[in-house]
């Protein structure tokens, strides 16, 4: 078992929702930054969206205006509201923290889970 855990992937139509989850066993680290990105099959890991302590977030163009990320108060959780799911929006998501700048490069993050698989049907 990794420090972060996602669930809530699912297969859905175009149009439809979902929502992921991700989890921390290490709640009293209080992570600054967490992050979602996701990587669809022979393209490159890409960042999704990131939200700091302090509410701040991030969002790549593709995400913007169909999905919401937010944290819990205690920020040991990381969620992703996702609607008007595109077929282009399927691919393995991915959460990440340790990040110090909240930016979407996976380079700066230090932890991973292990991925939930969204699939969006047309």
């Amino acid at each position: 078992q990794g420090l972060l855990a996602e669930s809530g992937g699912g297969s859905v139509q175009a149009g439809g929702s979902l929502r992921l989850s991700c989890v921390t066993s290490a709640a009293s680290v209080g992570w600054r930054c967490m992050a979602w990105f996701r990587q669809a099959p022979g393209k490159e890991r890409e960042g999704v969206a990131s939200m700091d302590n302090a509410g701040r977030q991030v969002y790549a163009d593709s995400a913007k205006g169909r999905f919401t990320v937010s944290r819990d108060s205690a920020n040991s959780a990381l969620y992703l509201e996702m609607n008007n799911l595109k077929p282009e929006d399927t691919a393995m998501y991915y959460c990440a923290a340790g990040s110090t700048w909240c930016s979407l490069l996976q380079s700066e993050y230090s932890y991973w889970g292990q991925g939930t698989q969204v699939t969006v049907s047309s």
